[in-house]
């Protein structure tokens, strides 16, 4: 039996008697009302997926009702009964909220046919929402990390770029320093957030498709071109193109994206007439611009075109500060993704881990701490999981001696504790060790502050800041 609830509310008994028995032959779980006050209380009590609702009852309007019934459950599917002089009645019944209606005498299969449209299509929208949630859930979760002053600096531009909506943004920055989410974050800050975000990796298209493929075809435009096709710019509307590797772009493909930002329109393959484009184009690389342009690999126009509202990413040597917190923050999303429970690196692989270079960037260290955690089997991140060469990095630091330490301004150490040189997050190190402590005492908070040399009503105050769970 169907779990759909359908309501059928009608003060002809006959009426009643029909929908009730051909519902439940088609599966569905069945109430019927004969007035608005039992309507009211079957509504209340069986919690309808649908109602089939009289316009005109002993007691009430059919119309109150629906507002009363939308106004609790605005998902909530209303057909409307009405006789054909009722036509006005009904026509502002879909006005304030109805989904469809239906004239006396009716065919009882066009009724089930309307009610399970309705229903499918009600299914249809709240899948939908679901994974636009989980995708939103998900975008915003895959955040830019880091308290640096140069991240500092670019969270500061990407609220500038977003905020004044500006229709071009350069970001610059070496592979795996996350240019795309850098382009997520003005997208999703912006007014355009609720339009279509999306993007198109440049190097990875030939160029005999690529124009295809951001500006679509016309019908005819080629042999297997059999109908119309719209391309990344019409399907952006008012939304944002992200345009990745755009160094990698074709010459030819430069120009044609130079006239979308001059002129806001293009044409489509076999096309006789523009088409006006609304999108923000957000281009990004790697290479550096200035000596494409010199040397005639790049477009000086289209160069200074983007170059309007520039974001510089920081490889992560040169944040090494930002480690620890980084680290934490791929470990809680692994922890999630691979239902495991590790509570942070321990200090000598953190040592390892501020002395690497990183010239894979965050990126890298996202995917050696993702692997340190599939073979890692206690609580903690060990060095035995990460690579050599971190490894490596980390004991060619410890092989060096005071002297060439203190020359260097490699670190400053205090007993067991070792400030890199690149400073460090005091408030990542602070929760990290809350974090340990709570862990320890199986989340007795009482034992982790004595352990932590702080009062109970300080550890309580410190989680709520890091938002840690009681």
């Amino acid at each position: 039996m169907s779990s759909k609830r359908v309501l059928v509310v009608d003060d002809e008994h006959l009426i009643r008697w029909s929908l009730v028995r051909a519902l439940d032959e088609a599966g569905y779980q069945v109430e019927a009302a004969e007035t608005g006050a039992e309507a009211r209380t079957k509504y209340r009590d069986f919690r309808p997926h649908a109602v089939l609702l009289d316009i005109c009852l002993p007691d009430a309007v059919g119309t109150d009702l629906l507002k009363e019934f939308k106004a609790d459950d605005k998902d909530l599917v209303v057909i409307m009964i009405t006789a054909h002089s009722d036509a006005d009645s009904a026509v502002s019944a879909l006005k304030i909220g109805a989904t469809d209606y239906v004239g006396k005498p009716f065919d009882l299969e066009d009724v089930l046919h309307s009610i399970e449209q309705a229903l499918e299509k009600q299914r249809l929208q709240d899948e939908n929402a679901y994974f636009r949630r989980v995708l939103k859930d998900k975008i915003e979760r895959d955040n830019l990390v880091g308290n640096c002053p140069k991240m500092i600096e670019v969270y500061k531009l990407i609220k500038i770029a977003a905020d004044a909506d500006a229709k071009t943004v350069l970001i610059t920055g070496a592979s795996g320093t996350g240019k795309e989410l850098v382009a997520r974050g003005v997208h999703m800050h912006s007014s355009r957030s609720k339009e279509p975000f999306i993007d198109v990796n440049c190097a990875a298209i030939p160029e005999s498709l690529l124009e295809n493929e951001l500006f679509g075809h016309e019908r005819g435009a080629y042999t297997d071109a059999s109908q119309k096709q719209k391309g990344i710019f019409e399907m952006a509307g008012g939304g944002t193109v992200f345009l990745d590797e755009i160094g990698d772009m074709p010459i030819g493909m430069q120009a044609k994206v130079l006239k979308v930002i001059e002129n806001r329109s293009y044409r489509r393959l076999g096309g006789d007439n523009d088409v006006l484009s609304d999108a923000r184009i957000v281009a990004a690389t790697n290479q550096d611009l200035t000596s494409m342009v010199k040397e005639g690999k790049f477009r000086a126009d289209l160069f200074y075109r983007l170059n309007v509202m520039p974001i510089k990413l920081p490889s992560l040597v040169e944040r090494k500060m930002d480690i620890p917190q980084l680290a934490a923050y791929f470990i809680n999303r692994f922890n999630e993704e691979y239902g495991r429970n590790i509570d942070g690196v321990d200090a000598q692989t953190m040592h390892h881990l501020m002395s690497y270079d990183w010239p894979g960037n965050v990126r890298e260290l996202r995917n050696a701490i993702e692997r340190a955690m599939m073979l890692e089997r206690g609580s903690s991140l060990t060095s035995q999981h990460f690579s050599s060469e971190i490894i490596n990095a980390g004991k060619s630091a410890e092989g060096s001696s005071a002297d060439e330490a203190t020359a260097e301004d490699d670190c400053f150490s205090f007993g067991q504790v070792k400030l890199p040189k690149d400073g460090i997050s005091l408030e990542e190190v602070e929760k990290q060790l809350i974090q340990m402590a709570l862990k320890r005492w199986n989340g007795n908070q009482t034992k982790a502050a004595e352990c932590l040399r702080m009062s109970r009503d300080t550890l309580r105050y410190r989680m709520k800041k890091f938002g840690l769970p009681k």
